[in-house]
């Protein structure tokens, strides 16, 4: 079963897929079976229990999950093994799904950047990247892992200006600026040039400790630790307060401010889903149901609504 999965993996790879989590599941399906005995073709006995017993976690969420990694792999395996069988629906129940995130305060924000400056030296996400990382996070609504891809090329701060060139789905955009980013933005180049080396083609966020590249491990690390130490609560639906959840509250923040000042919100959507870099539009409209902050303008949308049908009824 593994040269079955290596050839998947790296037929799909061709086309243009990354697989990073989906690839190393599908790996570990394939060393399941092997280990397990099973030759032949895939069956859905096999893909079921490897989905619930080789699972670190008890929650049916989590092996439905596992379940449809094998899915794609299942459909690419019948076309040279007739016989391979896969469940037409999900035992486990379904495998999507959003839970509500928290949204920081302006005092969550400026505490953990506060305490960001104070980060031991020792570590690789310290008091020279980390501020102005989530400095960055939190007034752009960027992922973290588009910002830690980021090079000194990709920054064009006489306009204004960032280019996002490995996005979700291997799309790119221009993030444009505030002034009082380009500003940070500039303060730390200068700081970070100091330090480390200083190309073009170098990341913009480096480790301190050996001026490499930065990693989402490095940065969690740090993260986790902080937000342990200012004992801030998480108010969604995740069991911990998250780097993402810097992006949600810029999205939130956007369209809170929008509708205080009276801003067709259907007309900035489209806008906003671009710059933050939604593939649909749907994923940005989610937020208005997700988020308690966003559920009044929600009924409100749906009392405009109603009142405009009504209107139409009696005329």
């Amino acid at each position: 079963m593994l040269t079955r999965a290596e050839d998947y993996l790296a037929h799909r790879r061709r086309l243009g897929f990354k697989l990073k989590t989906s690839g190393t599941q599908t790996i570990s399906f394939a060393r399941f079976a092997d280990g397990n005995g099973h030759n032949g073709a895939l069956t859905s006995e096999i893909a079921l229990r490897w989905a619930k017993d080789d699972a670190t976690c008890c929650d049916p969420f989590t092996w439905a999950q596992r379940l449809e990694v094998l899915r794609p792999f299942a459909a690419f395996l019948v076309a040279e093994e007739p016989t391979t069988t896969f469940p037409a629906i999900n035992p486990f129940g379904g495998s999507y799904r959003r839970l509500a995130p928290h949204i920081f305060t302006d005092r969550e924000i400026g505490a953990i950047l506060a305490e960001a400056r104070q980060v031991s030296r020792v570590r690789a996400a310290g008091v020279i990247m980390l501020p102005p990382l989530i400095g960055l996070l939190a007034s752009t609504g960027l992922r973290i892992s588009e910002a830690l891809g980021l090079r000194m090329h990709d920054l064009d701060l006489a306009a204004a200006q960032i280019l996002i060139r490995n996005a979700k789905f291997g799309r790119q955009r221009v993030v444009v600026l505030h002034p009082t980013v380009v500003a940070a933005l500039e303060n730390f180049i200068n700081d970070q040039c100091r330090a480390f080396r200083c190309g073009a083609s170098e990341p913009l966020f480096k480790s301190e400790l050996t001026g490499g590249e930065l990693t989402y491990a490095n940065v969690f690390h740090t993260w986790k630790q902080m937000t342990l130490r200012l004992g801030i609560m998480p108010r969604g639906g995740h069991p911990f307060v998250r780097i993402h959840d810097l992006r949600h509250t810029f999205i939130c923040r956007r369209l809170l401010q929008w509708q205080a000042s009276g801003t067709d919100i259907d007309a900035a959507m489209m806008m906003l889903s671009t710059y933050v870099g939604h593939v649909n539009l749907r994923d940005t409209y989610w937020y208005l149901e997700a988020v308690p902050e966003l559920m009044a303008l929600a009924g409100d949308r749906f009392e405009t609504h109603a009142a405009d049908v009504r209107g139409g009824i009696d005329g």
